[in-house]
């Protein structure tokens, strides 16, 4: 009897591993391999005018330690994640309570809401960068209403980072409104009935109610979101190029300049191994810190 639920359990086991076999192999092919490559690539010396690639070690990572320019695009891919991510979440909450109400015109509004989400991130540069033009932008000309004096938004040290945030979150904040919004549509509505009846007051509810049983969702909302703003930045080659100064790029964008531009493989590679641990170290505060204080019903 005992071998029979051995070889039963053994043939379940087999089946359960060949059906997960195929993600295996594309994990392997598409993931596991060129994360492998990747480190392997930081520890050589590697560049166009370098016909076989050089072991050098650790040499990269020292270099990349030493290099002014590497701590200022890190502090501005900071600055960016922090500026983007959790205003964008807070604004795609207030718009997800807002079209969740059955109000009249709510499905417009949803569809308003999520649009900058479906435009290409190009055609959203050159929207911002028309917005952002000294003297005749969008914005300026507002300012000229009130005889504030023409800013350079893009092309001032002091702004431009600050002005793609502004874009980001405008196109970030559609996208994660309806994962709010399902959060929302999951929540019992006898909850709301029963809270009404006791005389809560719309703030209290929010408080006591929605906002504790959309935490599952909020964690998923902010994984994604930071380690997605990590990810934006398809707008600066069209609005600032990374300038002025440096003052506008991100790391992502260090490494396409490094690795396509100046063709030194072996410093992308170690750039990218910098990025992934920043990201394995966001990731698992999310995960191991704020997951264990969140009530799953």
């Amino acid at each position: 009897m005992e071998k029979r639920l051995m070889a039963r359990r053994l043939r379940e086991n087999m089946h359960a591993w060949l059906l997960l076999l195929p993600t295996f192999v594309f994990l392997a092919m598409f993931t596991f391999y060129p994360l492998y490559k990747t480190v392997a690539t930081s520890f050589y010396l590697k560049k166009l005018a370098i016909r076989v690639p050089q072991f050098i070690g650790g040499e990269n990572y020292r270099n990349l330690w030493e290099d002014a320019k590497f701590w200022k695009v890190l502090g501005n891919t900071i600055v960016f994640v922090l500026g983007t991510a959790p205003i964008a979440m807070a604004i795609a909450l207030a718009m997800a309570l807002f079209v969740n109400r059955a109000v009249r015109g709510s499905g417009f509004m949803r569809t308003f809401y999520f649009y900058p989400t479906v435009i290409p991130a190009v055609a959203i540069a050159n929207i911002w960068l028309f917005i952002y033009t000294p003297r005749y932008g969008i914005l300026n000309s507002i300012l000229g209403w009130f005889h504030i004096p023409s800013v350079n938004w893009l092309g001032d040290v002091g702004t431009v980072l600050g002005s793609t945030i502004a874009m980001a979150i405008w196109k970030e904040a559609g996208f994660l409104m309806v994962f709010y919004l399902s959060g929302l549509q999951n929540i019992p509505k006898d909850l709301y009935e029963a809270a009404d009846i006791d005389g809560g007051r719309p703030w209290y509810i929010f408080r006591k109610v929605t906002f504790p049983l959309l935490m599952p969702s909020t964690l998923f909302i902010f994984i994604i979101a930071t380690t997605g703003t990590f990810k934006l930045v398809d707008h600066l080659p069209v609005m600032t190029g990374g300038g002025p100064d440096n003052a506008s790029n991100l790391l992502l964008y260090l490494i396409y300049e490094t690795a396509f531009k100046f063709w030194d493989e072996g410093m992308a590679a170690t750039l990218t191994v910098v990025l992934i641990v920043l990201l394995l170290i966001v990731s698992c505060i999310q995960f191991f810190g704020l997951d264990k204080k969140i009530h799953y019903s």
